[in-house]
């Protein structure tokens, strides 16, 4: 041991902050919670989605017998439309609303607050017809289904001219939702949102206006329109760039600069409307940053300008990228450190956390030792910097990707990689059984141990499972409602039935880890330490330091139980540590740390 404690100190010496972050201070305090509007809450059943509301979106034709699906049925199972479509799963799934909206976020606030996170991400919210909101049809107007009033609103958006801010009105939904963030605020919690900046959808204003009056209209140049409709035939001949290729999401026109010039003067406007609702210069009303969508497609001198833009407004807003892929089918990640130390954002999505935790923790096949876990980690800090490593958002899983409670059921299937059952029909579809639900907890200790933002996807908290997109997507469960069992499979196999519950077992642990960070400023803020991290060792032991507190964590990914000798790690006398996670004493070195397990110490007085 003594050898790998040698070897591991001289490659990971104990890190200091002496660079100056860029991130506002706030970031490294935050436990984020994202939230897929569409999914978390139906606050008002009266402005669900209709038929009409769903055209001009994938998969384009509505079931005429079309309605909003229960909350609460068997995620698999059809109802009458959708087996009348003699579809599968796959396409309805497309076609489905649950009625989430904003007055079901406001209404679950003090569930928040409860549960101990302080930050908001909110996938898109702007008005569109998809079900997930990455295809707009307006920048400047919040979804007019999340609102009270959606025939009003849908009133209201025709008097205006879109590419006119002086004569934006503010709807029945965007006043809902600057309450909102009037809310949010006054629980001293902050709220970002989606900026979907390179695609829209096909029913967005410019570009039904653009095909409506050809190439000679003032907004055909905002698209990459290769040829045109003829009307005087009954095909349809217009061909234009969508996002990889995806025909519902239109791509505004860039160049080697971004956005042109139109685009970007109304995107401006867009951030401006968000982040300074009512324009008295005091954003204490607006969002508290953005995360943009796809950065990566976006040249990065244009995100350079959004920055200005945003931090004119409010210098301690926060941006977050999605730079994720490098190399797709390699489980190549991006480096993001261009974005992150070239004037643009503050921080992106760490999907390279989640998959180096994953790896460690959770993978039976050939999983990353702690010596290779450590070499990982480090090439990381390297790539962006400690600093700059305290903001980032350190995620398990999101709406792009299967959830923790899959992962842990499936744990050779990498992430974002094999948990389509379109492409994998063995993908367990499952809930996680007790010992599953063990390294769950495992890696959680680990996020919320870890330097960088947790973030916690909605629901997993709550126990919570799903493969990657469309399951990931659920909606919420929540411990009042009574859902249905899940006994289908989209592919009609065999499987289990599985109670779908509020877990508050699982809920209270997380609750108390998200305690344990935000009460620790040594974990938001400290340096990081690799005590030993040896080859072939399936368990680790990290120290987090800041002034005179000192947290030792000690993570065993090995099926078997560790015995871990506390003085090699600095702690010569165990009267003097406390487990500040489990809130228990630890029993005299060596300690003996359970299989897929942990203990997190603090080395101070309690």
């Amino acid at each position: 041991m003594k050898t790998a404690i040698k070897w591991i100190s001289t490659l990971c010496a104990i890190i200091t902050c002496q660079a100056e972050s860029r991130a506002p201070d706030w970031s490294r305090e935050a436990v984020w919670y994202q939230i897929f509007p569409e999914r978390f809450a139906n606050g008002d059943p009266s402005n669900d989605p209709v038929r009409e509301s769903l055209f001009g979106t994938w998969p384009y034709l509505v079931p005429e017998d079309w309605e909003v699906s229960p909350w609460t049925q068997d995620w698999y199972e059809k109802q009458p439309w959708e087996k009348n479509t003699g579809k599968d799963f796959y396409y309805t799934a497309q076609l489905r609303r649950f009625g989430g909206d904003i007055q079901g976020i406001l209404n679950k606030l003090d569930y928040l607050q409860d549960l101990g996170v302080n930050t908001l991400y909110l996938n898109p919210v702007f008005d569109s017809a998809s079900l997930h909101k990455y295809g707009a049809t307006y920048f400047h107007h919040v979804d007019r289904h999340f609102g009270p009033d959606p025939m009003g609103d849908t009133a209201l958006f025709a008097k205006e001219n879109p590419v006119d801010p002086s004569t934006w009105k503010w709807s029945a939904a965007d006043q809902l939702f600057l309450n909102l963030i009037n809310e949010v605020h006054r629980r001293s919690m902050r709220i970002i949102i989606d900026g979907v900046f390179n695609h829209v959808g096909i029913p967005f204003w410019a570009f039904q206006h653009a095909i409506e009056n050809g190439p000679e209209g003032p907004y055909a140049s905002w698209f990459h329109i290769d040829q045109w409709d003829d009307p005087s035939t009954d095909a349809n001949e217009l061909v234009y760039h969508g996002w990889v290729g995806v025909q519902d999401l239109p791509e505004l026109r860039k160049d080697e600069n971004g956005p042109i010039d139109d685009v970007r003067q109304h995107i401006k406007a867009v951030v401006n409307r968000w982040m300074d609702p009512n324009g008295d210069g005091d954003p204490s009303d607006g969002v508290d940053g953005w995360r943009l969508d796809v950065a990566a497609e976006v040249p990065l001198t244009f995100w350079k300008e959004f920055r200005t833009w945003v931090k004119a407004i409010r210098p301690d807003a926060y941006t977050t990228g999605e730079i994720w892929w490098e190399d797709y089918q390699n489980h190549g990640y991006a480096n993001a450190s261009p974005w992150l130390q070239g004037d643009a954002f503050d921080a992106v999505m760490n999907y390279r956390f989640g998959d180096l935790v994953y790896r460690f923790m959770n993978q039976v096949s050939s999983p990353l030792d702690a010596q290779n876990f450590a070499i990982e980690w480090n090439r990381i800090k390297s790539d962006y910097d400690y600093p700059t490593m305290l903001a980032l958002q350190n995620l398990m899983g999101s709406h792009d990707t299967s959830r923790i409670g899959s992962a842990v059921v499936n744990p050779d299937a990498r992430q974002d990689h094999d948990a389509n059952l379109q492409n994998h029909p063995n993908y367990l579809v499952r809930a996680p059984n007790s010992e599953e639900l063990t390294v769950q907890r495992l890696m959680v200790a680990y996020q919320m141990f870890a330097p960088g933002a947790p973030f916690v996807y909605y629901g997993d908290e709550a126990g919570m499972w799903g493969a990657d997109d469309p399951d990931c997507r659920k909606p919420m469960v929540w411990p009042d409602v009574r859902h249905a069992n899940e006994k289908t499979h989209p592919l009609g196999l065999r499987r289990t039935t599985d109670k779908v519950t509020f877990n508050h077992d699982l809920h209270t642990f997380y609750k108390q880890a998200i305690h344990m960070r935000r009460n620790e400023p040594c974990l938001n803020q400290g340096s990081f330490e690799f005590l030993t991290a040896g080859e072939s060792q399936r368990w680790m032991a990290c120290l987090r330091r800041h002034g005179d507190c000192v947290i030792v964590g000690i993570f065993n990914a090995h099926p078997e139980p560790c015995i871990v000798d506390l003085e090699h790690l600095g702690i010569h006398n165990t009267n003097d540590v406390w487990d500040c996670l489990l809130g228990v004493a630890p029993e005299n070195s060596p300690v003996r740390i359970p299989a897929k397990s942990f203990s997190i110490l603090k080395r101070t007085a309690r």
